[in-house]
């Protein structure tokens, strides 16, 4: 394992003649987490999808834990949740659940999901329940749990706290924080800054397809002269 899970250089990404990355330096050190903080539209999701290599760049170079991010290897320790997660809606929770341990190479196990169905504040009326009706809630809470189950060293997260009620955000926090202490490494966007001050050992401000800001939020504060994390969050964006 490199020290780096994450390592990004001078990235760019074009649409057609719209630029919605520039020149994007971003490292993750293994078992760091780092939060990705940016208005609508500033280019979070893009820069998952391109590190996940589900679109090309347009130049620069990703490596996820010293691999090239385009060769399959690199992601086989990492996990994804994306924004707006929605299961096959033809599996019940059970059948979405053992189909994600068989992908992910683990053993599914009772115990283990019933122990993140409490954290998750999820009842375990949902595995025999089909996903078509499933809340939005609940739909995110099951993709957690086919995350968290994979015992993968890297995670990636696209908005992870999205329909969370507050009781299933502050157990998963919680649960997160346990990760951190056992080596896992997480790299997640979200709109929630506290949810930044509590898990995060780093925070990226992405504005208008730049890095505009990298470090710890006491470097955050103290660069923008700011008394918090949003303070200088706005500072930094300009708002």
């Amino acid at each position: 394992m490199t020290d780096s899970a994450i390592k990004i250089e001078k990235l760019c990404k074009s649409f057609a003649s719209v630029q919605v990355l520039n020149q994007i330096d971003l490292t993750v050190s293994t078992g760091e987490f780092t939060g990705l903080i940016g208005v609508n539209g500033a280019g979070k999701t893009t820069l998952i999808k391109c590190l996940l290599d589900f679109c090309d760049v347009t130049s620069g170079s990703i490596e996820i834990f010293g691999t090239a991010h385009t060769r399959k290897e690199a992601r086989k320790n990492l996990v994804f949740l994306p924004e707006r997660f929605m299961p096959p809606y033809y599996l019940s929770g059970k059948d979405f659940l053992v189909y994600m341990a068989e992908l992910h190479g683990v053993e599914y196990s009772n115990n283990k999901v019933t122990e993140l169905f409490r954290i998750l504040d999820l009842d375990l009326s949902a595995l025999a329940k089909p996903v078509r009706e499933f809340s939005k809630g609940m739909a995110q809470k099951l993709g957690l749990a086919s995350c968290l189950m994979s015992e993968k060293d890297l995670l990636v997260l696209d908005e992870p706290m999205s329909g969370l009620d507050p009781k299933a955000r502050a157990y998963l926090k919680q649960y997160l924080i346990e990760l951190k202490d056992a080596g896992k490494t997480i790299f997640f966007s979200t709109h929630m800054l506290a949810d930044i001050e509590v898990l995060c050992d780093r925070v990226a401000i992405l504005h208008e397809g730049r890095i505009r800001f990298t470090g710890s939020i006491e470097e955050c504060t103290s660069e923008f002269n700011a008394d918090n994390l949003e303070q200088a969050y706005l500072a930094c964006v300009g708002a």
